[in-house]
């Protein structure tokens, strides 16, 4: 496995949010001392919820100085790559599932001026990606199936991060990893042993809005210590598998 040097990112998706104060949530996040956030845009179609829209996410955009990243879990996603981009998110990820040219739609958010990001469903293989990292900023594998927060983390997914991550090692580019669902306190270390370098939590961030702060650090540090190369072995501080 190529060794991992970046540090632990952590990126909490809002959408265990409450919606009617999401400029607020968003602030709180950031005086957190999160490294920027994650909306996931569901359609109703590709995965059976619908969330947001472009205008919610530009709403918020004003409100605070971190990086946003949208996750379009919504077929076609060609046709809506500017609004998201409009609306202030300088990274957009696409499902490698969602659309029949993958190769074009990534070069189109590259267009667009966004960084381009790609994402695998748990059950879809890393060779459905392999020949379009040269347009990939980050690679998305997914821990749980899309659609829903608060699922269980499939450590099943783990071999999966570190294929990932020897993938874009062969590459030689700087294409961040990153781990989506399921993600908190006691899996946060298994993800980053496998090599995963970017981490979204949502539920286990907001169940503790009182010490949000406290949360993210700790989810840095047990990511940072399990990273390979670190030397390090740590033990989750809640064992079992944690739901995000």
């Amino acid at each position: 496995m190529a060794s991992t040097t970046s540090p632990p990112r952590i990126v909490p998706s809002v959408l265990p949010a409450d919606f009617s104060r999401l400029g607020e949530e968003c602030r709180l996040l950031e005086r957190a001392g999160v490294d920027r956030i994650q909306w996931d845009v569901m359609d109703g179609v590709f995965v059976p919820n619908m969330t947001m829209g472009p205008d919610v996410i530009a709403s918020v955009r004003p409100l605070v100085d971190l990086g946003f990243e949208a996750h379009l879990m919504v077929m076609e996603p060609d046709r809506m790559l500017r609004h998201w981009v409009d609306a202030g998110c300088e990274t957009v990820i696409v499902h490698a599932e969602a659309t029949p040219h993958l190769h074009r739609t990534l070069d189109a958010v590259r267009e667009l001026g966004a960084r381009a990001g790609v994402a695998v469903n748990p059950a879809t293989p890393l060779s459905a990606v392999e020949h379009v990292l040269d347009l990939v900023d980050l690679l998305l594998v997914m821990t749980v199936n899309p659609g829903w927060g608060g699922q269980s983390y499939l450590s099943s997914m783990e071999p999966k991060i570190a294929a990932a991550r020897e993938l874009i090692g062969r590459t030689g580019r700087e294409i961040e990893l990153e781990v989506d669902g399921g993600i908190g306190r006691g899996t946060i270390a298994d993800a980053a042993r496998a090599g995963a370098t970017t981490f979204c939590a949502g539920s286990a961030l907001f169940r503790e809005r009182g010490r949000l702060a406290e949360e993210v650090d700790a989810l840095r540090a047990l990511a940072a210590d399990a990273a390979p190369g670190s030397g390090q072995d740590p033990q989750p501080e809640n064992p079992g598998r944690e739901a995000a």
